[in-house]
C-alpha cells in the first residue's frame, strides 16, 4: 500500500493485500527534562520544547515533508495558566486536585462535534461529576501538510469537577478513567455518532496534560501557542518524536501516551494482548470495585503496539501498583 494513499484516509487502514495491522511497531525518539526539587517554570517547557525541536532526525515525516508521524509533549497541569483561561470562558475552576482536565479531539463539523460534546457531558453527570465548561484549543495549521491538515480534529479541553464525596485523589483519576474508557466505547467505537472516528481523549487527568498531534517534530511549538504562554508552567516534560516503522501515523497516534512515550518496537504484542481479553472476564480489584466492568475491555485494537502496552500499563497502575512495579511486571528482567 502506498503511504501518501493512505495518509489521504481518516485513520487506520483494514487488512488487505500483504499489509495486516498485528505486524506494525513503532521506532521513535524521546526526551525528558525535570527540575529535581519539583517546582514549576516556564522555563521546564521551553527547555522541552528545545530537545523536541533538535529531534527532528528522530521523527518520520510523508511525501510531504510538512506532515510528519507525531508529535507532542505531556506536562503536569498548568493551574495558573488553566485558571486564566477558564475565567476568560466565563467559568471558574477550584483548587488543584479538585479538578480535572480532558484533551479532547472531536470531528471539524460543528453539528457532529456539539452532539458528542453533549454525549460526553451526560457520562460525566451519570458518574456524579461536574462539567465546569469547555475551552477551545488555539492552533495553527499553517505549516503543516496538506495530507495532516485532512485529517485534522477539532481540539477542546473539558474542564470537570471533582464530586466531594471523593476524598482520595486517585480515586478521583481512576473516576476519570472509568469516564474515558465509556466515552471511548460509546463515541468512537459505538457506531451512533457521525463523526465518531474523530473522538479520541489524549489525555483525562487531575495530574497531567498531553499536547501531540501529526506533526513534525518543530511544529510543535508553532502548531499549538498555548505552548509559549508565559504561565503555560510545569515542573517536568516529556516530548516525544515518532518514527513508524511500518505502523501508519495519525492524530492519535502521536506520542506521548496517557503513562508512557517510547522508542523501539515491541515484538510480543499479540499474545500478550490475547492473554489479557482471555483474562477480562476474571479481573478484579479492590479499588475499582464494581466500576472495572466499565472500563472494560482494557485494551483498544485498533491502537499502535505502544498504545496497547500503555493500555495496560494504565490499568496496572491505576488498580493500585506503583508504576515501577507495573513497569517490571510488564517488561520483566
Amino acid at each position: 500500500m502506498k503511504r501518501n494513499h493512505y495518509l489521504q484516509q481518516l485513520g487506520p487502514p483494514q487488512k488487505q493485500g500483504m499489509y495486516d495491522p498485528q505486524f506494525e511497531h513503532d521506532a521513535c525518539g524521546l526526551g525528558f527534562i525535570v527540575n529535581i526539587n519539583g517546582e514549576k517554570s516556564h522555563r521546564i517547557l521551553e527547555q522541552a520544547l528545545t530537545i523536541i525541536e533538535n529531534l527532528t532526525h528522530r521523527g518520520a515525516r510523508g511525501t510531504e515533508k510538512n506532515t510528519g508521524d507525531g508529535a507532542g509533549i505531556v506536562i503536569q497541569l498548568p493551574h495558573a495558566f488553566l485558571k486564566r483561561k477558564a475565567e476568560r470562558h466565563n467559568f471558574t475552576i477550584p483548587e488543584p486536585g479538585q479538578y480535572g482536565v480532558g484533551m479532547v479531539f472531536l470531528p471539524p463539523e460543528s453539528n457532529q462535534r456539539r452532539a458528542i460534546e453533549m454525549h460526553l457531558e451526560t457520562i460525566i453527570a451519570s458518574e456524579g461529576q461536574r462539567v465546569l465548561g469547555w475551552r477551545t484549543v488555539k492552533t495553527n495549521n499553517s505549516e503543516i501538510g496538506e495530507t495532516a491538515k485532512r485529517a485534522e480534529p477539532k481540539m477542546r479541553m473539558i474542564f470537570i469537577a471533582r464530586n466531594p464525596n471523593i476524598v482520595k485523589n486517585m480515586d478521583f483519576e481512576r473516576k476519570l478513567f472509568v469516564i474515558r474508557r465509556r466515552a471511548e466505547k460509546e463515541i468512537r467505537y459505538g457506531g451512533m455518532f457521525e463523526g465518531g472516528k474523530y473522538f479520541y481523549i489524549a489525555s483525562l487527568s487531575y495530574k497531567t496534560l498531553v499536547y501531540k498531534g501529526m506533526l513534525v517534530s518543530n511544529q510543535l511549538r508553532g502548531y499549538f501557542p498555548d505552548l509559549s504562554e508565559s504561565d503555560m508552567e510545569s515542573g517536568l516534560a516529556v516530548v516525544h518524536s515518532r518514527f513508524s516503522t511500518n505502523t501508519f501515523p495519525s492524530w492519535e497516534r502521536a506520542h506521548p501516551y496517557r503513562y508512557i512515550s517510547h522508542n523501539g518496537e515491541i515484538n510480543t504484542v499479540r499474545g500478550n494482548m490475547n492473554w489479557l481479553r482471555a483474562q477480562e472476564n476474571y479481573l478484579e480489584s479492590s479499588v475499582f470495585g464494581k466500576e472495572l466492568i466499565k472500563a472494560l475491555p482494557i485494551v483498544q485494537v485498533d491502537g499502535s503496539d505502544t498504545g496497547i502496552f500503555d493500555n495496560c500499563l494504565e490499568l496496572l497502575t491505576l488498580a493500585g501498583r506503583s508504576l515501577p512495579h507495573a513497569m517490571m511486571m510488564m517488561i520483566p528482567e
